[in-house]
C-alpha cells in the first residue's frame, strides 16, 4: 500500500446520510459488507452514483470475456500500484478460473512465458494504454486477430476506468479489506 492510513475517512453506516445510505444499499455485497472503495467514495455521493453507472458497463455489462477483462484490470493495478485493486481483482480473477501462477505472470507483463497471443496482446494494450494513452499499431494488430471493434472499444475503457480507480485508491488511501490478496500471490 502507498499509504498506511486513509486520507479520506471512509463513511460508516452510522455516519451516512439518506444519499450515501441509498447508495450502500445498492453496492451491499450479500454478506451485508461495503467495500472501503464505496465507503470512501460515498463522501461525494453524487459523483459515486454517476460513476456507478459506468463502471457496471466496464464490470458486468461490456463485450469483454470476465477473462480478459481481469486480465486487464490486474495489469492495471499492478503497473498503477494499486494493491487495494489488485486485491479486489485477485479475488474476481481466482473465480474466473484464473490460477496463481497466471496472476504472478501478469506481474511479470506481456513477455512473460506462457501467453497465449491473445492474452499477450491485451497485456500488450494495457502497457501502451497505461505509458503513452495510446494502442500502437502493432498491438492493436494483434488485438483484431481475435477480438471484435467493440470488445477493442470496451478494453479500451476498461483500462481506462481502471487507471482512474487506481488513481483515486492510491491517492485516498483507501485501505485493504481484511483477509484481501497483497502483492504477493
Amino acid at each position: 500500500m502507498r499509504l498506511d492510513h486513509p486520507r479520506v475517512q471512509p463513511v460508516s453506516d452510522e455516519e451516512a446520510d439518506e444519499a450515501q445510505q441509498q447508495l450502500f444499499d445498492r453496492l451491499r455485497r450479500p454478506d451485508g459488507e461495503v467495500l472501503g472503495i464505496f465507503r470512501t467514495v460515498a463522501n461525494h455521493a453524487d459523483l459515486a452514483r454517476r460513476w456507478m453507472v459506468f463502471a457496471t458497463h466496464v464490470l458486468v455489462k461490456s463485450t469483454l470475456s470476465a477473462r480478459v477483462r481481469e486480465l486487464a484490470i490486474l495489469r492495471v493495478g499492478w503497473v498503477c500500484r494499486a494493491e487495494y485493486e489488485w486485491g479486489q481483482h485477485v479475488e474476481i480473477a481466482r473465480e474466473c478460473g484464473f490460477t496463481d501462477e497466471e496472476i504472478r505472470r501478469i506481474q511479470a507483463g506481456p513477455e512473460a512465458e506462457g501467453w497465449n497471443p491473445a492474452d499477450r496482446a491485451v497485456l500488450r494494450a494495457a502497457d501502451d494504454l497505461l505509458r503513452d494513452a495510446f494502442i500502437t499499431d502493432e498491438v492493436w494488430a494483434e488485438l483484431a486477430e481475435s477480438m471484435t471493434t467493440e470488445q477493442i472499444l470496451d478494453l479500451i475503457f476498461t483500462v481506462g476506468q481502471y487507471n482512474l480507480v487506481s488513481m483515486a485508491l492510491n491517492s485516498l488511501g483507501v485501505q485493504l479489506e481484511d483477509g484481501a490478496p497483497t502483492f504477493r500471490v
